[in-house]
């Protein structure tokens, strides 16, 4: 019953239909109304700052300071917090968040960014390059750095979301042309979906944590594997034959992040 409830409230929210907000949305209308008329007869006499008009925020005061869990905040932190310490030669990231990861790390260091869709902005320590990486790869990219990242954009190639061609086998080809990117011994930070095996069209696929180390392995060498949980929970440098690998650590819905060095 909760997950068919999920899923409606998922396909309203795609339409713009939040019944979550708005019932979040009403309960705060009382105090924003109380608080308004307070406000009014002590700013009575106040010509320097007049009243303009109203834009309610009315369910801020109900909500904690920040989101400090989930997958991005956790994925994001935890490989930026890699890369300063292993300080590689030449940082590169695919597709990865430009409003997460990649601004980390562009605070302390630069980064190259190839990603399908384009990027307007100028931004200080990031060389962007628009490329697609289930394409051919171009010789200038093959062995161009010896650190790779690619954060929660692996489950989307192939599947159409961004423009980019639909195969069923995408995340196969992007896998391979990431690999080449990488020199032999660089490191390789990925993460993805997991829970149990499926594809959520065309939004990602989603994988069984034991198939994504299944895949990596004739290219990479597993050196860590973190996860976040359902609740939104970060558990870091678990066992790398933690028995939970099996069942995806019981996520329906987590995040599995794999440190990985490049084999020869």
């Amino acid at each position: 019953m909760k997950r068919a409830l999920r899923k409606v409230y998922g396909y309203a929210s795609r339409l713009g239909i939040d019944p979550l907000t708005g019932a979040a949305n009403l309960r705060g209308v009382p105090g924003f109304v109380a608080d308004l008329r307070v406000f009014r007869r002590a700013n009575a006499q106040s010509a320097l700052w007049p009243l303009g008009d109203l834009n309610p925020c009315l369910k801020d005061r109900f909500e904690e300071s920040g989101a400090a869990s989930g997958h991005y905040f956790h994925q994001d932190l935890l490989v930026a917090r890699r890369v300063h310490a292993r300080a590689p030669q030449v940082h590169a990231d695919v597709g990865s968040r430009v409003d997460g990861f990649v601004a980390h790390v562009a605070s302390f260091r630069p980064i190259e960014v190839f990603d399908i869709r384009a990027l307007a902005a100028t931004i200080p320590n990031v060389v962007f390059r628009q490329c697609d990486i289930t394409a051919a790869l171009p010789e200038a990219l093959v062995q161009s750095c010896d650190s790779l990242s690619c954060l929660h954009a692996l489950e989307h190639f192939g599947l159409g979301r961004y423009g980019d061609p639909i195969d069923p086998d995408g995340h196969r080809v992007a896998l391979a042309n990431l690999a080449r990117v990488v020199r032999p011994g660089g490191w390789f930070y990925l993460s993805v979906p997991i829970g149990p095996q499926r594809i959520e069209f065309n939004a990602h696929r989603v994988f069984a944590m034991a198939h994504l180390l299944e895949l990596v392995a004739p290219l990479f060498e597993l050196r860590a594997i973190s996860y976040v949980d359902d609740r939104g929970a970060l558990h870091e440098n678990v066992a790398l034959d933690h028995p939970g690998i099996a069942d995806s650590f019981g996520c329906r819905y987590g995040c599995g992040i794999v440190e990985m060095v490049r084999r020869a």
